[in-house]
């Protein structure tokens, strides 16, 4: 289950509230920034406009491939480990308007984590340490460390012991194959 809170709100849908929940000229400035960095082939450019004008928690030598979209209205809502790479095209969303609620959750992805091209995630998730997320995957729930997942619905493919086993077996090959 992800890990979010909510707020009911009256009368019109949640979006319509929009701006009694989050200024107006914080999304103006948050966009502008996003689009900038969507564009910005440098990388210590990107982690340098996020942490200093969006107040997200990057870690160091992580990579946001070009296109990545960040939560516009709450973005200092994710945090992001160390040495981690989110594919191009990644939607990273901290907030859901929805008819009769809106939802907000903290998103934290861990360190040595790889997001694939095109994925989704979701308010509230956490993606544990060295996990593998595969490309076109919708983020719904937490990932566990070191597990490959993908999907959607996203499900495990491989659990850490599962991938841990993988790549010993990889390792003995390439060595035997090295050794001819």
């Amino acid at each position: 289950m992800r890990n979010t809170q909510r707020y009911e709100v009256k009368g019109a849908n949640s979006l319509w509230h929009v701006y009694k929940t989050v200024p107006f000229f914080k999304v103006v400035k948050n966009f502008i920034v996003i689009q900038l960095a969507r564009y910005t082939p440098y990388l210590g450019m990107k982690n340098w406009l996020y942490r200093t004008f969006l107040k997200m928690d990057v870690g160091d030598k992580t990579a946001f491939a070009l296109m990545v979209m960040l939560d516009v209205m709450y973005p200092e809502r994710i945090k992001v480990g160390r040495n981690s790479v989110i594919g191009y095209n990644t939607t990273i969303l901290a907030h859901e308007y929805l008819i009769q609620e809106y939802r907000l959750g903290d998103v934290r992805i861990g360190d040595e984590v790889m997001i694939g091209a095109n994925t989704t995630i979701l308010p509230g998730v956490k993606i544990g340490d060295g996990a593998i997320v595969s490309a076109g995957t919708l983020v719904h729930k937490d990932v566990p460390a070191g597990a490959f997942v993908g999907g959607n619905p996203m499900a495990v493919i491989y659990s850490k012991e599962e991938m841990d086993e993988r790549r010993r077996q990889d390792d003995f090959f390439n060595r035997k194959e090295g050794c001819s």
